[in-house]
């Protein structure tokens, strides 16, 4: 999954970027309403970390926008402002979770998986076949067999398997599961395809295939 950080404070991007990455996910920063008002108009994100205070401008403005948008990304406010009223505020305006400054990681990242758990309807894991995956405890499996697989094979598998039976083109990979420094002329969703694809395949039958030039499908039963 990708996320948008839209935060000024440089300590907490590094820090909140290192714990995201390693938690799986592609993560974009941008430290001002223009800029992630770009970014929101040019990458398809499944979920914004919104501060309020930014240099030219309100949070909220960033909100609007994505409010405006039908099919907009997931919208979690984290902020310094622990009035009850700017609470009510933020969800009123069309967060769909809000965190005071100073937190805890491991409750970002709780607080993440449950917002991106209702596109999974609303659980943590999701099964395909044979194929399980729980995004809670960061677990693969094929039948009983555990999977020793990679933050980035992890987020492309959960991507496939949320459309199981679907081509996906390597260009939707790209723009889903890598963030925005990732190059799109190199062979990077390729290698970790492969890399998923020979882990899950183990000694059993593949599971998934490569469309010639179209992309990638999971096979919906095994």
């Amino acid at each position: 999954m990708r996320l948008l950080v839209v935060e000024d404070e440089e300590d907490l991007v590094v820090a909140l970027k290192v714990g995201l990455v390693r938690g799986g996910y592609a993560v974009d920063v941008a430290p001002d309403v223009d800029t992630a008002t770009e970014k929101l108009a040019v990458n398809d994100y499944d979920l914004v970390l919104l501060d309020l205070n930014l240099p030219d401008g309100d949070g909220f403005t960033v909100c609007r926008a994505i409010r405006a948008t039908p099919g907009g990304p997931r919208i979690l406010m984290l902020t310094a402002r622990d009035r009850l009223a700017d609470r009510v505020r933020g969800l009123d305006e069309g967060a769909d979770d809000y965190l005071v400054k100073p937190f805890a990681l491991p409750e970002l990242l709780a607080r993440i998986r449950a917002l991106l758990r209702r596109e999974d309807g609303g659980t943590a894991v999701v099964e395909v076949g044979e194929l399980r995956l729980d995004t809670a405890r960061f677990e693969a499996h094929r039948g009983e067999r555990r999977l020793p697989l990679t933050p980035k094979e992890f987020a492309v598998l959960h991507y496939l398997m949320t459309r199981p039976g679907r081509v996906v083109p390597a260009e939707e990979l790209l723009e889903h599961v890598w963030d925005e420094n990732a190059d799109p002329f190199t062979n990077t969703v390729r290698v970790t395809v492969g890399s998923l694809r020979r882990k899950v395949t183990g000694e059993e039958e593949p599971l998934i295939e490569t469309v010639i030039r179209q992309g990638y499908r999971l096979k919906e039963t095994p």
